[in-house]
């Protein structure tokens, strides 16, 4: 059986994001990424890339004494898996009750709206 992805907090969802964006980054590039907009340490980006290696979730070499880090998997196997996770269990594996709630519980603006529309629609053929 294939082992279920680690639910990810915050923080590692965010340097993420990061790394998926930059392709690849050292702990320096993220840390430097973040501070320009709120503060961190550089030790607690250091940890969090590294428990997120250890999860599987990022791989690194090593270039002299500095880590490269890059997204371990396709970022859209990563987030399908957190979807799958979330939709088993707050809304029991039913999709349709996920979309109700998004579409009744979010302020989407017209362009989302439209861009859900067309994907509803695409289910249709």
């Amino acid at each position: 059986m294939k082992k279920p992805l680690t639910p990810l907090g915050d923080s590692e969802m965010e340097i993420l994001h990061i790394v998926w964006e930059k392709d690849e980054a050292t702990v320096a590039d993220v840390h430097e990424h973040i501070l320009g907009y709120r503060k961190v340490a550089y030790t607690t980006v250091m940890t969090i890339m590294k428990k997120l290696a250890d999860k599987g979730i990022l791989t690194f070499r090593k270039d002299g004494v500095t880590y490269i880090y890059r997204a371990a998997q396709p970022q859209e196997k990563v987030k399908h898996g957190l979807l799958r996770q979330t939709l088993a269990k707050v809304f029991k594996g039913s999709p349709a009750e996920m979309v109700q709630s998004l579409v009744e519980h979010e302020d989407l603006s017209d362009e989302e709206k439209k861009q859900l529309a067309q994907v509803l629609k695409t289910l249709k053929k």
